[in-house]
């Protein structure tokens, strides 16, 4: 029995293809195939997978069809984080998504699941992206000061949503806690976040996220260990399409 963890896998068995690192990088050939593959070896029926959000590029449900059947026949019980890719998925009608897809997945807002004796806390996170502006040696030295504070109000907004997930699992009794991201728990200006105060408020182990995919990218935020929490980013391109194993 074990616990694994990826995200972003981006699938788009009925939607259109537009992302240019997605339509010409090595790594995302064919990787629907080579995931399927590595997880029917891998995983075992009764292990779980956390997906860590950006499923579908599929802009509604009936768009997102065959990318959540794929999902539906991975070996494992399946528990899916939302990413801001996920147009088909408001938060606010995760429960509808659940009466149509459980037991096969579980679409995870507002709640927890568990694992042994841990529970499993979520939400999909935010953080600031920019726009940021250079000097000519490419040095940050401003940003977008209008979306930085629109980006706070949804950051404020992704904390609630994540307290509430812990709260459910402490008041069900639970004591140790694993907490997933979508986005990463920092941006690149940042060495702790709100999210990062949570994860140690709360004495979760480990903080699991995704998002910054591309090689570029894959070192945007914190990594190993950090102030007693260890962080793990688990971006389908950056493990090579190998589920990280958690527990």
């Amino acid at each position: 029995m074990a616990l694994y963890a990826i995200g972003d896998l981006h699938l788009h068995f009925q939607s259109v293809l537009r992302a240019p690192g997605q339509l010409h990088g090595r790594v995302w050939k064919n990787h629907e195939e080579k995931f399927r593959k590595i997880c029917d070896k891998l995983i075992k029926p009764e292990d779980t997978l956390v997906l860590a959000g950006d499923h579908s590029w599929g802009k509604n449900l009936s768009e997102c069809e065959k990318d959540l059947e794929y999902i539906c026949g991975l070996p494992g019980k399946k528990i899916l984080i939302r990413g801001n890719h996920d147009m088909f998925w408001d938060a606010k009608k995760t429960n509808q998504l659940n009466h149509l897809y459980q037991p096969k997945l579980t679409f995870l807002q507002d709640s927890f699941e568990t694992y042994q004796d841990y529970a499993l806390t979520a939400t999909k996170g935010f953080t600031f992206e920019g726009p940021f502006y250079l000097d000519a040696r490419g040095r940050i030295i401003g940003w977008d000061e209008e979306a930085e504070e629109h980006a706070r109000k949804l950051v404020e907004r992704e904390l609630a949503r994540l307290r509430i997930s812990f709260e459910k699992a402490k008041e069900a009794g639970y004591r140790k806690f694993l907490m997933f991201l979508h986005y990463p728990p920092t941006n690149i200006l940042e060495e702790s976040s709100g999210f990062t105060q949570m994860a140690e408020e709360y004495g979760a182990e480990q903080v699991i996220y995704a998002h910054c995919h591309g090689e570029t990218r894959f070192h945007d935020s914190i990594e190993g260990e950090y102030h007693h929490v260890v962080y793990r980013l688990v971006s389908g391109d950056y493990l090579k399409w190998n589920p990280l194993r958690i527990l």
